[in-house]
């Protein structure tokens, strides 16, 4: 089926072969190629199929098709032997320099005769003799023969490397790979990391390195001790490659990679993630070397008894790890078997056993920020909640570097059917965490088609344990926010246990309906508000909920006291989410009196779990009335009593509310303190018990303030874990998210690029389960990552499609226009200036609907900059028409009354005038521009901020004026001052590039 429409012309056909040089090597890339071949042909020149054959050709070649690369070729050779003068110097050395890829992609078919192989090479030295050109790269090819089947390679080594290069030369970057190889082949691998430096380091590259000497520098790395650079070009050499045919190799090393340190989960992710190459690579090599990577980690993940989890394989089946290293296995082999028959040796054989032999290198490194076992890869973990949450919260302690953690006995599930659900209502009723895993037996029990109810007056018939399942459902939901589904389930389980004759648990349960239905009717507000409107309606509803409890309890009679200490409970929280939603101080007064009558009932009755939540409840209000002493004070005794009478796992949440109130105080340190002795506590119990995902979070903000950003950043990426665990997806990504930009602020870029690259592929969201909203700002922020890591090709392209996609946001205008004027700058920044008109329009319309002055008027600055700089004079009329749009702007929020941030948008606005002018030469009007830019900034004080801008402006003012219009006795006189005031006001920094530019014009003079 064609792919695009058929040139008609010469200019034409040429046109199409430039925008399908643009797309990125595949399917598409090569099918177009073919048909624009077909095209070429019906011309009858020979230039328009010479350029056609040879984009084929580099589809092919790139495509990991070697098959059809060798017969393209030979059409090119038979057009030069017959038509040279068609071929000009660029075109015969494109020739000359693809002798190279016939004879890779000969090498890599094993049906191919090692004489076929041979005769190719002696074809190729004898035609650069005659183009009298160096022999070099013929002795490279025949060097990397001799690797291929196994050949003492001494002499074909000297006899390439000890060679000049020459212009058809493999690139620098490639023959250091082969070098560094070579190297590492004969043991020596600190001296293939010496060789290899270069590539690493990003200094040589070309269109297949530095990614194929990171896939090969990866053990060696390793093995020398080097294990946080190897992990650093793990996370950048992955994403060079991933998905792609052609370097299909690499993916199976980086795959090796993590099954020999540890991250067989990450292996399992990533092999998911590159399940294409299993079908779309054509190369038979290419498929060794992947299959064999592969193989190597299902191997390792069966050998850890995960032999059953599932995994990504070929298409067309379902696949488990054994089954699909069975089948890779037989594959692999066969493919071993076949180049070693056609080279005689058995060499790559050899080379596949000493892979799939060698033992793990670490046992752990971390390479991502999620980590992830495999046991939480298995379909249905059969690990309790208890026991996962509470190993959550050690490694949590253990991964932040908190004290080491608690732990405590837990007693056995009673076998028993009765006994079990005796057990599960005391604990209910004790409020006790370990209540949760008692449900969860009981769930998978009724569940079972065999399931048979016990005859036993004391468990009550079944629907009231239904019930019970279901009240414990519905709790679960509320806690993940999930308030309207909270509802349904207890409203349904008060008709179970009406029915069931338990009178106490229907009033319970439908004073739970009740404030999960005041939640649920404040999550959108009844008429669809937001902001002040949504408040006012939660807290009313609030209100009704707390009055119909106490109606409810009233009407009630003869409850048993821990229902009556729970229903007190409800009225108290009803009014304290209230006070919070409202933050009006007159609801106070009545959460302390609902407090202290909770107290006083609980006291009387001995019900430890509600005296401690009467106490909570009181620091808390406190805190929201802002009267963080007596907040501590509260806690204080709290955590007292805790200590001696319980219960115990009230203790991470009361010193979890002390640390908050403690950096409410500015006492990070206390506050610190305090979390991590929570988080050490909260080990011992359920997470969604003890809330260790707070506790996390919070840690993660107090390290913030004590200066400590990796260690928040590890707080941050636990504290997602615990969600996730908990079912709390949506919390658990907000988290990554603002883990994923604490790494960019740290310029971890690889580190935040993984994460999220991590995160998008979650079945959720791949699948449109997730809010959508929510992945667009996950894609956004990749994409910011992606342009710091100077990824610009690939920021482009998710910055585009964003935009696109957020035009359709018609309730929310003000994102489109964020997202809308970034991407008018990465188009810019990319010489797009028409395509970036045209989205910073869009920006323009969207902000009409949602102002975001400050915003836009940075998009139309640095439009009008990039204009200025990339164009010269040729964009100026471009550049002030994006200036004078800026103006518009800054009227339009002056009006407004809107106040930036930093500068005023009229001093950026003069300054950006004065950087267009320069670039264009009009030094004058720079000058002149700048000069009005410092009038309106004013004079730097001697406070914070500011001074930075008033000095880079006098810089480029000395610049203008000395420099470029070569007056720099007045240059001197603005910069001399300039530093003297800076220096009296203590701004020792700012005065640096002054002080040196004040220097440079001394010295010209």
């Amino acid at each position: 089926m064609a792919t695009a429409p058929h040139p008609q012309s010469t200019d034409e056909l040429f046109h199409a072969l430039r925008e399908n040089h643009q797309l990125p090597y595949g399917r598409t890339r090569t099918v177009t190629a073919e048909e624009l071949v077909d095209a070429a042909e019906r011309f009858a020149e020979p230039v328009p199929l010479i350029h056609a054959l040879l984009e084929l050709q580099e589809a092919y070649t790139y495509g990991s098709d070697p098959r059809k690369s060798p017969v393209v070729f030979a059409r090119l050779l038979t057009l030069f032997d017959e038509q040279p003068d068609a071929f000009d110097e660029r075109l015969r050395a494109q020739l000359f320099w693809r002798f190279k890829w016939v004879a890779n992609a000969l090498r890599a078919l094993p049906e191919i005769p090692l004489a076929s192989l041979r005769q190719w090479l002696t074809e190729m030295r004898d035609r650069y003799e005659k183009e009298g050109l160096g022999l070099q790269p013929y002795y490279g090819q025949a060097y990397q023969l001799a690797v291929h089947v196994g050949e003492d390679t001494t002499l074909a080594y000297e006899l390439w490397a000890g060679r000049r290069r020459t212009p058809h030369s493999d690139c620098e970057a490639c023959e250091i790979c082969e070098r560094a190889l070579y190297r590492v082949a004969a043991g020596d691998d600190e001296r293939a990391l010496e060789v290899w430096a270069p590539v690493l380091a990003g200094k040589e590259s070309c269109q297949e390195e530095p990614a194929r000497s990171v896939s090969h520098a990866l053990l060696p790395l390793l093995r020398t001790g080097h294990a946080d650079r190897a992990r650093e070009l793990h996370l950048a050499g992955y994403r060079a490659c991933r998905r792609n045919p052609s370097m299909a190799g690499e993916v199976g090393r980086h795959l090796e990679f993590c099954a020999l340190t540890g991250n067989e989960a990450r292996g399992l992710e990533l092999l998911a993630e590159n399940r294409n190459l299993f079908d779309e690579v054509d190369s038979p090599l290419d498929q060794l070397d992947f299959l064999t990577g592969v193989e190597v980690l299902l191997r390792r993940v069966e050998g850890l008894g995960h032999g059953e989890l599932p995994v990504a394989g070929y298409a067309g089946r379902a696949w488990t790890v054994a089954g699909l290293c069975a089948e890779v296995r037989g594959r692999g082999d066969g493919l071993a078997d076949r180049f070693d028959t056609r080279n005689g040796t058995s060499a790559q054989s050899g080379r596949r056993t000493v892979r799939l032999d060698r033992a793990p290198l670490l046992d752990a490194l971390e390479l991502a920020l999620r980590t992830r076992g495999l046991d939480e890869l298995a379909p249905g973990d059969a690990a309790g909640a208890a026991g996962a949450a509470g190993a959550a919260g050690v490694a949590g302690a253990r991964g932040a570097g908190v004290a080491v953690s608690v732990s405590r006995a837990v007693s056995a599930l009673p076998e028993e059917l009765p006994e079990l659900i005796r057990r599960a209502r005391e604990l209910d009723e004790e409020g006790h965490p370990d209540a949760r895993a008692c449900w969860a037996r009981l769930r998978g029990l009724v569940a079972a088609r065999d399931y048979s109810h016990p005859e036993d007056p004391a468990v009550g018939p079944y629907g009231r344990l239904c019930a019970d399942l279901l009240s414990d459902e519905a709790y679960r939901a509320a806690e993940r926010g999930d308030y309207a589904s909270a509802v349904d389930l207890h409203e349904e389980a008060a008709g179970l246990y009406e029915d069931a004759g338990a009178p106490d648990d229907v009033v319970l349960a439908r004073a739970c309906a009740l404030l999960a239905a005041a939640e649920a009717a404040g999550e959108h507000g009844e008429d669809g508000e937001g902001g002040e409107g949504e408040a006012e309606v939660k807290a009313a509803g609030l209100a009704d909920a707390h009055a119909a409890v106490v109606r409810l309890q009233e009407e009630a009679s003869g409850l048993a006291p821990y229902v009556e200490g729970r229903l007190l409970r409800l009225r108290a929280s009803a009014l304290g989410v209230r006070l919070q939603t409202s933050g009006d101080q007159a609801h106070a007064a009545v959460v302390f009196a609902e407090a202290d009558l909770l107290q006083e009932f609980a006291t009387r009755h001995g019900l430890t779990t509600q005296v401690s939540g009467a106490m909570l409840l009181r620091a808390g209000t406190y805190a929201l009335s802002g009267d963080l002493p007596a907040a501590v004070a509260e806690i204080d005794a709290l955590r007292d009593r805790l200590a001696s009478d319980g219960p115990a796992w009230h203790l991470p949440r009361a010193l979890g509310l002390r640390g908050r109130l403690q950096l409410g105080l500015r006492d990070a340190a206390a506050a610190h303190a305090d979390l991590a002795e929570g988080l050490r506590l909260a080990a011992a119990w359920p997470a969604d018990a003890v809330d260790t995902s707070r506790l996390h979070a919070d840690l993660a903000q107090t390290c913030l303030h004590l200066g400590r950003p990796d260690e928040a950043l590890t707080h941050l990426t636990r504290s997602a874990e615990v969600d996730l665990r908990d079912g709390k997806r949506v919390d658990a990504f907000c988290t990554y998210s603002n883990a994923a930009q604490l790494c960019l602020d740290l310029g971890r870029i690889e580190d935040s690029i993984a994460l999220l690259d991590s995160l998008l592929g979650e079945p959720d969201v791949t699948g449109g389960e997730l809010d959508d909203r929510l992945v667009a700002q996950l894609r956004l922020l990749r994409a910011r990552a992606l342009h710091a890591g100077d990824d610009l090709k690939a920021a482009t392209a998710e910055f585009v499609a964003l935009a696109a996609e957020s035009a359709g946001w018609d309730d929310d205008p003000g994102s489109h226009a964020m997202i809308a004027a970034e991407t008018a700058m990465i188009l810019a920044e990319a010489g797009e200036f028409d395509r970036a008109g045209e989205v910073a329009d869009r920006a323009l319309a969207a902000h009409a609907l949602s102002p975001r002055y400050e915003l836009i008027s940075n998009c139309l600055r640095e439009l009008a900059r990039l204009r200025a700089q990339q164009q010269g004079p040729d964009g100026l009329a471009a550049a002030l028409a994006h200036l004078d749009e800026a103006g518009r702007v800054a009227e339009a929020a002056r009006a407004a009354g809107f106040q930036p941030v930093g500068r005023s948008l009229e001093t950026a606005l003069a300054y950006e005038h004065g950087r267009v002018h320069a670039y264009v030469g009009a030094y004058e009007d720079a000058l002149a521009a700048l000069e009005k830019a410092l009038a309106l900034l004013g004079e730097p004080g001697a406070e914070e901020g500011g001074a930075g801008e008033w000095a880079e402006c006098v810089r480029l003012s000395g610049a203008v004026e000395g420099i470029y219009l070569e007056r720099p006795a007045p240059a001197l006189v603005r910069l001399d001052a300039a530093v003297a005031r800076l220096t009296a006001l203590g701004h020792l920094e700012e005065c640096e590039p002054l002080a040196s530019l004040a220097a440079q014009l001394r010295d010209q003079g």
